[in-house]
Parts: structure tokens; sequence; C-alpha cells
């Protein structure tokens, strides 16, 4: 065996203990017995301002516990793992032990010459329907929508255009890549950032979460080109969960949640994800406990489809959590975006629940740019955040009712429920 095999054999690994409600004092006792970890090393999320733990902070210490969401994130070798994997089974505290992950931005990888082609082959499908009368694709590309000189087509496919809400008062966190703040559409915003990867600012290095903010909540008027951004009035609570390079540890995010939920925001916009089928317990227990907390997280399923090959992928993790509202992409002529992840759950709630804008979308940029246009299922979940924050607004919805507010809102389609779960979003 070689020595870097050993190595990374005795490596401490970090686990997320899952605690049951209301068990968390008594979970962290068992911890404590199975793994030797002692409490008093232990960090908590209730010791920071905002709840908003210093990562930098994490690995000096046996771990963090997470006080709103229930959860710990422990640093272990894989032999104390094993005696608490081991005492789980009989332990009434504890709900799972799962190892940490690491999760992507979706959507910002999808080429320039891709976009070209997928437009080709949509104009080409929308002429064949038209030629030989084909009923059922008619009624997928009937409607059509492009970017205007005013507005952008995601908004007024969705109605936010028309609404006479703005997002005024509403927290929305959006956990991402950070934000661009020297971008001149975001002057005189309220903004509340934390770093979540190890860093000091917010600073997007990448440009996924400037883009994912902008469609969310970017200005009514923005210093070039059409509106954008859905809730132009909201508060912006963004969390730098993912590196320059696109990337994040569980831990990090799990940190952005709870800062997030501490801060009382609505809505929680997550265009992040993992390949990955299965959910975990960790995650579902973590929606479920905002969701509690008058929390709504909302995710992109992920880009994992081709579907022109006949491949419709799967919902990634931690968007396939029944506790999650998970979001499917369309193209401007609500036609299936050809990447967008089909749920092969097929149990009611567990993967795709509604649908967005998620193909050509221009939105903000880090500087110089200022400006791009992408796609990706990362681009259909912000449209559904900041139209959240429209009905959270106009209804005072909180937690699962605005989860309810959504789907009995949105428009019905003629894709599969597995593709687009209750159709598309829109605003009120």
């Amino acid at each position: 065996m070689s020595t870097k095999s050993k190595e990374e054999k005795i490596l401490p690994k970090r686990f997320i203990v899952t605690f049951r409600e209301g068990s968390l004092k008594k979970g962290m006792a068992s911890v404590n017995n199975f793994m030797g970890v002692k409490m008093s090393n232990m960090m908590s999320s209730a010791d920071f301002d905002d709840n908003a733990i210093n990562m930098a902070e994490v690995s000096r210490s046996g771990g963090v516990v997470f006080n709103h969401l229930g959860i710990g994130v422990f640093s272990a070798d894989e032999d104390q793992a094993r005696k608490l994997m081991a005492g789980m089974a009989e332990n009434q505290h504890i709900m799972a032990i799962e190892p940490e992950g690491t999760r992507y931005a979706l959507g910002a990888d999808v080429s320039e010459e891709y976009l070209r082609g997928f437009r080709d082959a949509s104009d080409a499908l929308y002429e064949y329907s038209r030629k030989y009368g084909c009923e059922k694709q008619m009624s997928l590309l009937s409607e059509s929508y492009k970017d205007t000189n005013a507005l952008t087509w995601g908004l007024q496919a969705t109605l936010a255009a028309k609404s006479k809400f703005s997002g005024k008062g509403i927290q929305l966190a959006v956990l991402d890549t950070g934000l661009d703040g020297k971008h001149p559409d975001f002057t005189g915003r309220n903004i509340t950032g934390k770093n979540f990867i190890g860093g000091t600012t917010t600073q997007d290095g990448h440009g996924h979460g400037t883009h994912c903010v902008g469609t969310s909540c970017g200005s009514k008027n923005p210093a070039e080109g059409p509106r954008y951004g859905v809730a132009y009035d909201a508060e912006i609570f963004v969390g730098k969960v993912l590196s320059d390079e696109g990337s994040g540890q569980d831990t990090g995010i799990l940190a952005g949640i709870e800062w997030a939920v501490a801060s009382k925001c609505p809505i929680i916009s997550m265009s992040l994800g993992s390949e990955s089928e299965t959910t975990t317990i960790a995650y579902e227990s973590v929606g479920q406990r905002a969701l509690d907390a008058g929390s709504l997280i909302v995710a992109a399923a992920g880009n994992n489809a081709n579907r022109s090959s006949s491949y419709y992928g799967y919902v990634g993790c931690p968007a396939n959590s029944k506790s999650v509202l998970s979001v499917g992409a369309l193209d401007c002529r609500l036609g299936m975006g050809d990447f967008s992840s089909r749920d092969t759950i097929l149990a009611a709630g567990t993967a795709v629940d509604i649908a967005a804008p998620g193909v050509d979308i221009y939105s903000s940029w880090p500087m110089r740019d200022k400006y791009n246009t992408i796609s990706g299922t990362s681009m259909a979940a912000p449209h559904v955040a900041g139209i959240a924050a429209l009905w959270a607004e106009s209804t005072g919805a909180r937690g699962a009712s605005l989860w309810q507010i959504l789907i009995a809102n949105a428009k019905t389609l003629s894709h599969p429920f597995a593709d687009v779960g209750r159709g598309l979003v829109q605003a009120p």
C-alpha cells in the first residue's frame, strides 16, 4: 500500500449527525460518549453574531452544532465514526450519521455553442409542429417569449413584470458563490452578507452567485439593458457557501441555511447540488425544520439530462428532498430545457415540484462584464425564489403555506408531472 493511501485512510473526515427533534442536548452527550468528543470543544452557532459561524474556526474545534436546524458536524476518524454508527441503532436521540458531501454550482457551464444549437433545434421543432399540425407539440410550444428592451422573457412568462408586488420587507437569502459588491445595479440596496467557506467577504469571483441574486432580486431599473430582477425591493441576504471555483462542502451550506433561518428569511434560494440520486436524512430534516421555522428552501433540480438523446437524468441532492422545493427549467417557448433533470422516483413531492424560465437567462454578472446570459436549473430556481418573495409580501404566508400557494397558482403545462411538477410558477 502506498504512503498516500495510508494517509488518506487515517485522515479525519467530517460527518453530519442529525438529531431528533428536541434531543439536541442528549444527542450531543451521545456523541461525546461514542466518539470521545469533548462538548467543551464544540462550537455552536449560538456563539456567533446572527448565528453565522466562522468557518475558519471549525477545523480547530471538535465540530459545530447548528441549533436552529438540530444538526451537528463532527471531525472524526474512521474508528470514531464506526463507534457512533454502531451505537446509533439503539440511540433514541440520533436519527442518522452521514459523511459530508461536496455540492456544486449548477448551470454556469452551459456553453454558448450549446445555446445556439438548442435554439436551432427548438425553432425546427416549432416549424415542424406548425406545418404538420402536431397537436401535442403545438400545445407545448404555442406560447413564445423573448427578451425586449424593457423586460427579460422570464419576467414576462412568470407575470412578475405585471405584479404590483416587489418583495418589500421580505428577506431573501441566496446561498451561492457570493455577489459582486461593485455592481452598480445593487447600489443602495439593503444587503447583508456572510462568508461560509473560510474567507472574510462575500465578493463573487465566479459569476454564478451574482447572476442568481440578480434574477431573484435584481434592480427594477438596471444601469443597462432590460429589467431582469423579480423581487426588486427585497432585502438581500448573500451567503457565500461556494468557492470562486463553484464548489463547497455541506458544512458551509448547512451553516448558510442556519444563518438564513436564524435571520428569519422566508425564502432561501440554493442553485447548487450534486449528482446523487438519493437524498440525505440531514437535508431532508433541515428542509422540514426550516419550513417549520417559516423558511422555504428553493433548490435547482439539476442539469444532468440530455433529453435530445432520450436521457432524462435524475434530480440531485438536496433538491430531491421532499422538504425542499425543487425547480425544473423551461425555455422561452415553455418547452423543457434539454438539460433539466426529471423526477425518477415518482413518489409525491420527492423531486421536481415546479418549473421556471431557465434557458437563455439574462441577469447581472461580475464587473467588467456586468451582464451575462446563461442557462441551467440554477437560473430557474431564483425565478421561483423571487416570486415566492412576492407571494410572501402579498399574503403574509410562510413555510409550508408559502409552498402551497406557489404550486396552487402555477400555470398548468402539458409536460409530464415528473418534469415540471405543478407547472410554471406565476407571480401574484
